[in-house]
């Protein structure tokens, strides 16, 4: 009996140093956007008459539905319905129960999201040190702000 309760014990404490190490693995981002960055977006949402939440890290906020259910955090896949578009109106991204992993995506998504339940719909602005910086695509110039309206429809 004894030979059999050693090898549980060891793989209990195995199993759980793994789960330990998951969650810590994943801590929150605390990057903040150069005020030069808030300020410019901020004229912008005053200018455009939009009521949105200044957030401490630099972006800013409008939560359409709060949902219901979890929060999720940077370790989490999620599921969303979202546009993407320049200051301009330009849209250069959308997307219909798009799956990924919240860490791996654009610093304003990892800190807007959670701010959100499953259900809860919101709308991003980000400044470029929160989005995609000095990079560029073939649809988003360099240094660009960025308007995204996300729902959130499912948190794993």
């Amino acid at each position: 009996m004894y030979r059999f309760l050693l090898p549980l014990i060891v793989l209990i404490v195995a199993v759980s140093s793994c789960t330990k190490n998951t969650e810590n693995s994943c801590p929150p981002v605390t990057l903040t956007a150069p005020d030069s960055q808030v300020v410019a977006l901020e004229r912008y949402i005053d200018s455009a008459g939009i009521t949105a939440v200044k957030d401490r890290r630099g972006f800013y906020y409008s939560i359409l539905d709060t949902g219901v259910g979890v929060h999720p955090n940077p370790c989490n896949i999620i599921t969303a319905n979202y546009s993407g578009r320049l200051l301009n109106g330009t849209i250069f991204d959308s997307n219909h129960n798009a799956s990924f992993l919240l860490g791996q995506l654009i610093t304003g998504w990892q800190e807007g999201i959670p701010l959100i339940k499953t259900g809860g719909r919101i709308v991003l602005y980000i400044p470029p040190f929160l989005g995609y910086g000095v990079a560029s695509t073939t649809t988003i110039p360099s240094s660009s702000s960025l308007i995204f309206t996300i729902e959130l429809l499912g948190v794993k």
